[in-house]
């Protein structure tokens, strides 16, 4: 079966804040443009090889906690961007957690106080 995700939007209440927040702890700048509303966003990856998602400023949204929960893609890397989300200042929900036959999992809390799942095969 192939993948279900097909875009995913993560809320911001201080974009550039995120933006850095992002780029810092997957070591990546992000794509800066705007959104079909004229919001700004900015994506995870290059428009060319598909974009999954994105920080957006988009009033609509609320930042927080009690949304949907995504897992971010830290596969090889979950202990370095831990590292790093702790160097930036923020809280670690669930340390990497191994779960047979998944891998493994953490959760932390961003800039914004969404609560964002990583995960590593």
């Amino acid at each position: 079966m192939k993948s279900m995700l097909n875009w995913f939007t993560i809320p911001c209440t201080d974009f550039d804040r995120a933006v850095a927040f992002y780029s810092d702890i997957f070591a990546n700048d992000m794509i800066r443009m705007k959104d079909s509303l004229g919001n700004d966003m900015a994506v995870f990856f290059d428009p060319a090889d598909g974009m999954p998602g994105a920080v957006s400023n988009d009033p609509n949204l609320k930042a927080g906690g009690d949304g949907p929960r995504i897992y971010l893609d830290a596969n090889g890397i979950i202990d370095d961007v831990l590292e790093r989300i702790v160097k930036a200042g923020c809280d670690i929900v669930k340390p990497s957690t191994a779960i047979p036959n998944v891998g493994n999992i953490a959760y932390f809390r961003d800039t914004e106080s969404n609560i964002v799942g990583l995960h590593s095969v």
